[in-house]
């Protein structure tokens, strides 16, 4: 299986949407960049769902364009016109033959997910690598209406208690991918989400004009 990142060419702001190409192709958000089907199309004749995170707007804005395209499923915690299918706190789901639970993480947003396997998380933004706040583990903002730096608190918590030792890359919502270095001299997946748990502790404003 190779995973793409098929927003990698969006000249305005977005959400990593990241394309799983396998058997069953999926996908994990849409997006809001213009075209990211074409770029889907590019890789896979078809896709057989999208996954949802959340439902932000940088991350829904171009769900609709998807979904008719490949005529596709939709999973998703939170209500959607849409959605074929939910995700529940603690069921496991398949992706392109790979075991992900679904691991409830609200804080950032009410309907916030994330996927936890054997090797990889793909944690929306409850947690990030870098975004220009920080540059080695770093949190989704809770200062917007409907937020609350409390609950994302214990979701990073709740992520942590979750995490197979296994899990070797962090596939966030915002940034970089994260990969842990196979011998070991790099942060771990773990460290870098307990960094991320530290600063938001701090209870501090993350950007200066919060």
């Amino acid at each position: 299986m190779e995973i793409h990142t098929v927003t990698e060419g969006a000249t305005d702001f977005t959400c990593n949407a990241y394309l799983l190409a396998g058997d069953d192709p999926v996908l994990v958000d849409a997006s809001t960049m213009p075209g990211v089907d074409d770029v889907i199309a590019s890789h896979v004749d078809d896709l057989d769902a999208v996954y949802l995170t959340h439902q932000h707007r940088d991350h829904v804005g171009e769900l609709d364009a998807v979904l008719d395209r490949f005529d596709a499923d939709l999973y998703a915690y939170g209500d959607h016109s849409r959605r074929t299918g939910t995700l529940e706190d603690g069921e496991t789901v398949d992706l392109c033959g790979e075991s992900y639970e679904v691991v409830y993480t609200p804080g950032h947003a009410d309907d916030h997910v994330s996927l936890v396997g054997e090797e990889r998380v793909f944690s929306g933004d409850v947690v990030v690598y870098n975004d220009g706040a920080f540059d080695d583990g770093s949190f989704g903002r809770t200062d917007m209406p409907g937020q609350s730096r409390e609950r994302l608190i214990e979701s990073l918590q709740t992520l942590l208690d979750r995490l197979p030792e296994t899990v070797s890359a962090l596939y966030a919502g915002h940034g970089d991918v994260y990969r842990a270095a196979p011998d070991g001299g790099d942060d771990s997946v773990r460290e870098v989400i307990a960094r991320a748990l530290e600063r938001a502790e701090r209870r501090e404003p993350k950007y200066p004009e919060e």
